[in-house]
């Protein structure tokens, strides 16, 4: 009789201990199912946000173009303000000259002493009573 209660309480407890490892394993399944919905969820985010970097990215690059080809358009537009500067620079030296040396810039026969330099050495130059202009 003895033989037959222990064999039926270690049945019990083989009974109870199947029962609470089937409870955990039911509620590791759940964990397991949120976390594949969570995983989900989070690659669907990174999804968009590579969406709107690729994006961003693209539209950076156009901006990057179109400055670029603004800069190009600017750049002539500079250079010539440069050489209008230099010309001034250059009338205003002759000028002075012509001042220093008593003579007004309209006579023909004086030729300051101070030649000027193009930036330039490939630009065409015309002289005329000491001015240097560059033409392009």
């Amino acid at each position: 009789m003895l033989k037959k209660i222990s064999i039926g309480t270690i049945s019990g407890a083989v009974v109870y201990l199947i029962y609470t490892l089937n409870q955990t394993l039911q509620k590791g399944m759940g964990t397991l199912e949120e976390t594949n919905k969570t995983l989900a969820e989070v690659r669907n985010a990174v999804h968009g946000l590579t969406e709107e970097s690729k994006q961003l990215i693209h539209t950076a690059n156009q901006i990057t173009v179109d400055v670029k080809g603004k800069i190009r358009n600017v750049d002539p537009l500079l250079e010539s303000a440069q050489d209008v500067g230099e010309m001034i620079h250059n009338v205003t030296h002759s000028i002075k000259e012509a001042s220093k040396s008593g003579k007004t810039p309209s006579d023909s026969t004086s030729v300051p002493s101070t030649p000027t330099v193009p930036s330039k050495p490939s630009a065409p130059l015309v002289q005329q009573e000491g001015v240097h202009i560059k033409l392009k």
